[in-house]
């Protein structure tokens, strides 16, 4: 496993923040880690950076203690800190001189991003979603093994959110694991192999998006017909029913069938039912 953990726990005094939190990594899987904001997802991670070390709990990156291996890992936080009196180009060359990279090639990457026509732009002109593009960049210059991404498409707009996401998958392929938290549900359902729900400290459940779906939603079939008098109506047919075929049959000989499609329920809805309030 790249990262194993088991029962971790911490408190900020009498708060238990995280509350006996368990969940493995493997090499080329991203972990969607989800919850709402205050669920304990950012002391997640900084326990798993080695910003914080556990209350109690066993915790291992690349086989050892986060903080032994933080030559090997990536991390994009949540808020931008960059330099923004450098240029692209300078912030990613000064991480590369600390990592001691030798013959680092900033274009290459910065290009990968989309940064390639602003390398030489100070940061401070740069907009929100540039930034994050550089974040990613930047968590990407020691070519990671394991990499840790804090809500990294909150707040940018669609452009942006999908150029980072290419990226991810693209890590992905190259064999890095992904520790990924968000609160957006698109992205947890597109980027997750397996994702896992917390909220106040705990993990509700643990599984793939698919699985997570077909135990909790409902098999609905929506079919839109038009009616006699021009105007649509849809219809919903369980899936789980004997007779559905023929239900569905019926409607075909005696309807206008403009449309039909399977209705799932997001992992929003999910996380609804097990905890009684949203993700988004």
């Amino acid at each position: 496993m790249k990262i194993q953990a088991d029962n971790l726990v911490f408190k900020y005094g009498d708060l238990l923040a995280v509350d006996d939190v368990s969940f493995t990594v493997k090499p080329g899987e991203v972990l969607g880690f989800l919850g709402p904001n205050g669920a304990g997802k950012s002391t997640t991670i900084k326990m798993l950076t080695g910003q914080i070390k556990p209350y109690s709990g066993h915790l291992q990156v690349l086989g050892s203690e986060p903080y032994r291996i933080k030559q090997h890992i990536g991390v994009c936080f949540e808020r931008t800190n960059l330099y923004e009196h450098m240029t692209a180009r300078e912030n990613l060359n000064f991480f590369a001189k600390l990592f001691s990279i030798k013959k680092f090639r900033a274009e290459h990457l910065l290009t990968r991003v989309g940064l390639g026509d602003r390398m030489d732009d100070k940061v401070s002109k740069f907009s929100k979603g540039l930034k994050q593009r550089l974040m990613i960049a930047r968590a990407l210059v020691n070519s990671p093994s394991v990499l840790f991404l804090d809500e990294p498409t909150d707040g940018l707009d669609p452009l942006s959110s999908e150029a980072v996401r290419k990226i991810i998958l693209e890590e992905k392929e190259r064999g890095a694991s992904i520790f990924l938290t968000t609160h957006n549900m698109f992205e947890a359902e597109t980027l997750s192999d397996n994702v896992v729900f917390i909220n106040d400290g705990k993990i509700l459940l643990y599984d793939t998006p698919l699985n997570l779906k077909l135990q909790y939603g409902s098999k609905m079939m929506l079919v839109d017909v038009e009616k006699k008098n021009g105007e649509t109506e849809q219809l919903e047919i369980p899936l789980d029913n004997p007779d559905t075929g023929l239900q569905l049959k019926e409607i075909f000989d005696s309807s206008n069938v403009l449309r039909i499609h399977s209705r799932e329920a997001s992992l929003n809805d999910i996380f609804i039912k097990v905890s009684g309030r949203g993700l988004e």
